[in-house]
């Protein structure tokens, strides 16, 4: 799928005016669909409806529901496809039907919860202290070290491989990384979490987690949410180009996740458990 479009645009440079052509990233709805309960009555919800860059819709609509709670493991899922039940099949590209094992258990109250907070994986809380009930899965046991002189190197290693990016400046960005600052696996979205959940999906669907042997690179900066989804798929540090936020950097001292921000060739801040950096 296309994650970009040309258009027209005027320019201004030093107060003169001209007509380009230039290059934006694409967004467009992804609704998501959930087929799930015993096989004798199975049920058809649709669940969420988030922004998003075409792309790697399946791998986001698995890390989006295992951030969520609602599955724990690729064996969860029977299968992931377009909605083809759809009465206007002309916008088959933007959904998603996710089929769930008749063993998967949902509540229903929570389901709706997913429906009106889909741009935020933790909005659809009822309070603040629900946040927690879900814990990680192994950040805490890892034995992940990163050498500095790999963590400087980081930066340049995402930019190679951020291709739309680097058309549009448009995209965010999240990429796996190993103890020697290769770049594993990357995707790119106009939303931070969006990105985060598809490569999150892929791990899911290669049955690689907990991914504590693994870095995390973000390309522009830090919230809460992205810490907790990290810390959910085992990931022990994360390291982003910009700056965290105040309970990202809590969220990371609870969940024992090494927190470096506005990393760049020449410096970097450690905000938490700076002990895997030697």
């Amino acid at each position: 799928m296309k994650k970009s479009t040309r258009i027209t645009v005027h320019k201004n440079t030093e107060g003169i005016t001209q007509e380009i052509s230039d290059e934006v990233a694409i967004e467009e709805p992804l609704e998501f669909s959930l087929c799930f309960g015993p096989t004798s009555s199975r049920s058809n919800k649709n669940i969420a409806i988030t922004m998003r860059t075409p792309g790697n819709d399946f791998e986001l609509a698995v890390g989006f529901l295992f951030s969520e709670g609602v599955i724990n493991n690729k064996n969860d899922i029977l299968s992931v496809s377009r909605n083809k039940e759809l009465a206007d099949d002309s916008n088959l590209e933007n959904t998603v039907l996710i089929e769930l094992h008749e063993s998967v258990q949902l509540d229903p109250d929570k389901i709706r919860n997913f429906y009106i907070n889909s741009s935020c994986g933790i909005c659809g809380s009822t309070m603040v202290e629900g946040i927690s009930k879900i814990q990680p899965i192994d950040s805490k046991t890892s034995n992940l070290e990163i050498e500095e002189s790999v963590l400087r190197q980081l930066p340049e290693n995402l930019r190679q491989q951020q291709d739309a990016f680097g058309i549009t400046g448009g995209l965010h960005a999240s990429a796996l990384f190993n103890v020697n600052g290769e770049i594993l696996s990357l995707f790119e979205d106009v939303g931070r979490h969006n990105a985060l959940d598809k490569l999150i999906g892929q791990q899911i669907n290669d049955n690689t987690l907990p991914l504590s042997s693994f870095g995390l690179m973000l390309s522009g900066r830090t919230s809460f949410e992205l810490v907790h989804k990290s810390a959910l798929a085992g990931i022990p540090m994360i390291v982003a180009i910009g700056a965290p936020s105040s309970l990202a950097i809590e969220a990371a001292w609870e969940y024992e996740i090494t927190l470096v921000g506005f990393l760049n060739p020449g410096r970097f801040n450690i905000y938490s458990y700076p002990k895997r950096i030697i």
